[in-house]
């Protein structure tokens, strides 16, 4: 995606972040629990636990959840986890999330070109 001639910042470097869960994984002997199933399993369960937290909040209340004290650290400590094990899956996979996401933004672009989609909230084809 990139051209070597004119080097680009990658948009999400995740290599420290997924050598640290390797050795944690490691450390542990956990690598033979960590198939792709079984991490999309604990990837959707700390998803389900950001969105408890959010449950039954106004939409005032979602906007300013992250700067109350308690309510803040449990967003961070479960935006945390759903993190780890993306990053973690992405590992696992053999998938270059910095290439999945410079792709997948350029295809989200021309899905939804600025002119049709600029304060809209209709799906690419009701566009």
């Amino acid at each position: 995606m990139s051209n070597p001639d004119c080097p680009v910042a990658p948009l999400v470097d995740t290599t420290q972040l997924a050598a640290a869960l390797q050795r944690f994984t490691d450390d542990r002997d956990w690598q033979q629990f960590h198939s792709p199933k079984n991490l999309i399993l604990a990837l959707t369960g700390e998803v389900g636990e950001l969105c408890e937290i959010f449950q039954w909040m106004s939409d005032a209340d979602s906007i300013s959840a992250a700067t109350d004290p308690e309510i803040g650290q449990a967003v961070k400590d479960e935006l945390a986890d759903v993190l780890m094990y993306l990053v973690r899956l992405s590992s696992v996979l053999g998938i270059d999330l910095n290439e999945a996401v410079t792709r997948k933004l350029a295809s989200n672009g021309q899905k939804y070109p600025v002119d049709k989609a600029k304060s809209s909230s209709k799906k690419y084809d009701r566009l």
